[in-house]
């Protein structure tokens, strides 16, 4: 794994984050007391069990969920203390995301799709068009513009996601699952263009998944344990094309 730069400021910053949810008449804790740093530039990829609290943590990192106890604090901004609206105008403006459902709106075409998160960020149209049309060149689909996700294949799908999610050129990036719903070729593929894309735009990125596709691109490596994250060794990392 590499070291960051004594210099480098963490971009991310989870201080002793606590997330408890009630089941009936008992309380688990999902969280408990997880911290952890990121630095600009990074890829870093989450291992965990399901219902070890992956997608918790990323729902606490992005202000869609608020921790018990705890804060995040994202290049300098302590989302914690914002109110509701205020963390949705700086996710909408500083973070991107890669589901694996893709979350594609079926109504709008694929540009219209990439263009969304610029469009609800007061982009000109000129910028919108030019970065959308850039970004899925990038993705490996340039000719696939006026086309519904519902005429494109679960890897097309997800390449779009990935272009939506890299436009609007976000802080950081947060994906759950992004190649669990893709056979082991498909997602071989989708992982290789994502992580040059991320590196070529030099884009933080924190990935929830089960995908040892994933595990090999990776910076860092955490493993969930008992409600927080260790390192992992992380396997030796394949060399940039």
């Amino acid at each position: 794994m590499t070291e960051p730069h004594p210099a480098n400021k963490p971009i991310l910053h989870a201080d002793n984050l606590v997330k408890t949810y009630r089941e009936g008449e008992k309380e688990r804790m999902v969280l408990n007391h997880l911290s952890m740093s990121v630095y600009r530039g990074d890829l870093v990829v989450l291992l965990g069990r399901s219902g070890s609290g992956k997608s918790t943590l990323l729902n606490l990192l992005s202000g869609i969920d608020h921790p018990d106890k705890g804060s995040v604090t994202i290049d300098g901004h302590n989302i914690t203390s914002l109110g509701e609206k205020q963390r949705t105008l700086f996710r909408r403006a500083h973070i991107g995301f890669v589901f694996q459902a893709y979350n594609l709106i079926p109504t709008l075409t694929v540009l219209e799709n990439i263009m969304l998160p610029m469009e609800l960020n007061g982009f000109d149209e000129h910028r919108k068009n030019e970065s959308a049309q850039k970004y899925l060149e990038e993705v490996g689909l340039p000719d696939r513009a006026s086309s519904y996700p519902d005429q494109l294949s679960g890897g097309e799908q997800q390449r779009v996601a990935i272009a939506r999610a890299l436009a609007h050129e976000p802080r950081l990036i947060l994906c759950d699952e992004p190649t669990g719903n893709l056979d082991h070729k498909t997602g071989l593929l989708v992982s290789g263009i994502f992580h040059d894309l991320v590196k070529k735009t030099g884009s933080t990125v924190i990935i929830a998944t089960h995908d040892p596709n994933m595990h090999r691109f990776a910076d860092h490596i955490y493993q969930f344990h008992e409600g927080t994250v260790q390192p992992a060794d992380a396997p030796e990392k394949q060399p940039d094309a």
